[in-house]
């Protein structure tokens, strides 16, 4: 069997990644949406297994250490990470399996993983950015004023990446992301079961 593409979803906080990760999944369900771990507490109505893995940082020290994440980072103060096994279980069963990570994250798994597609999501101004952070209610003016900070670095990465779209509205982005799927589909390698040549 064919493994499932490795699909990387970055780009700042608040600019739909989640939604637009859900949406996906909802339109073909047979895409493993990969659960992050971290040691940042939960936020209200978040659900363990959920949302995310919630973890102390010495347990996630020693995952690191026995070489059971795919990648990892700090981001804002606390640890996050991608946990192995899952999602090469998934792509093993020939399922598509969708990474919702930061940059610093995308980047390491493209440097362990090179056939994995990294595609970065780019808000459609700076301004819709600070809009959408401030409606989601999740971080106090504080916290939002060092998100779009941190943003604004982020944003200088996307040409780091394979593909990147602007999510101007959730369909058109979706709609983008699934053509780039089938489009690397019909790369070489991924029809060698069906035209083996020797």
């Amino acid at each position: 069997m064919t493994p499932g593409l490795l699909l990387v979803i970055s780009g700042p906080s608040g600019v739909g990644k989640g939604t637009i990760c859900k949406a996906l999944q909802t339109l073909d369900p047979t895409i493993y949406l990969s659960i992050s771990m971290t040691t940042r507490p939960p936020r209200e109505g978040e659900v363990e297994g959920r949302e995310y893995y919630f973890t102390s940082e010495a347990h996630f020290r020693e995952l690191l250490t026995r070489g059971q994440l795919l990648e990892w980072a700090r981001v804002y103060d606390f640890y996050y990470g991608t946990p192995k096994k899952a999602v090469t279980e998934a792509q093993t069963a020939g399922r598509d399996v969708l990474l919702e990570i930061d940059v610093q994250g995308g980047l390491k798994v493209k440097e362990n993983c090179p056939e994995s597609i990294l595609i970065f999501v780019l808000p459609p101004s700076l301004d819709e950015l600070s809009r959408r952070l401030a409606y989601r209610n999740t971080e106090n003016k504080d916290q939002v004023s060092v998100r779009l900070r941190w943003a604004e670095k982020e944003l200088h990465c996307y040409k780091q990446y394979d593909y990147a779209i602007v999510n101007d509205r959730v369909e058109n982005a979706v709609s983008k992301i699934q053509a780039i799927i089938a489009a690397e589909k019909c790369r070489p390698r991924y029809l060698e079961d069906l035209w083996p040549v020797p």
